[in-house]
């Protein structure tokens, strides 16, 4: 089993730290963070903090640092055949909670979606004074909600 996730993004004092499953297909292959086109996440982040949306990769990851968002994946190895969350299989973690230990700034752990949510809840107890929710999940295989709805959700859930 190979490696497949990122290097997480972590800027200096980070407030927020929102934790997806594992990259699909074309983000592995750009090797770039939400990297399909029809995923909604780097819409959704510019969205919430107001600022002109950009295209360039290296300017969305300075624009989380800027803004004191961090990002990575709950999976540091796993298998699957699709891009779907429901295909992981043999999954090991990311040392999430070490890297909450090591940046007491995080308010805010937000699952990007109910399988990174229930993958964190199999491998980690959640620490005391930190807020975690869950938000709809900004996949292109989450098609039930309109991007309208998942914004809002974000909106609502991030502090």
């Amino acid at each position: 089993m190979e490696r497949v996730c990122f290097d997480p993004v972590l800027p200096q004092n980070p407030k927020v730290f929102i934790l997806g499953t594992m990259p699909g297909k074309q983000s592995l292959k750009k090797q770039q963070y939400y990297a399909n086109n029809r995923n909604s996440f780097w819409k959704i982040i510019y969205d919430l903090i107001d600022e002109t949306f950009s295209e360039n990769y290296n300017q969305r990851i300075e624009t989380l640092i800027n803004n004191h968002i961090a990002i990575w994946d709950i999976c540091q190895f796993g298998e699957r055949v699709t891009s779907l969350d429901s295909d992981i299989k043999n999954e090991v973690p990311n040392p999430i909670n070490e890297i909450l230990e090591m940046f007491p700034s995080v308010k805010q752990v937000v699952f990007n979606g109910k399988k990174a949510e229930k993958l964190y809840h199999k491998y980690f107890t959640p620490l005391d004074g930190i807020l975690y929710n869950t938000v709809l999940s900004t996949s292109p295989a989450n098609a039930r909600y309109s991007y309208r709805e998942k914004l809002n959700n974000w909106k609502e859930t991030i502090i």
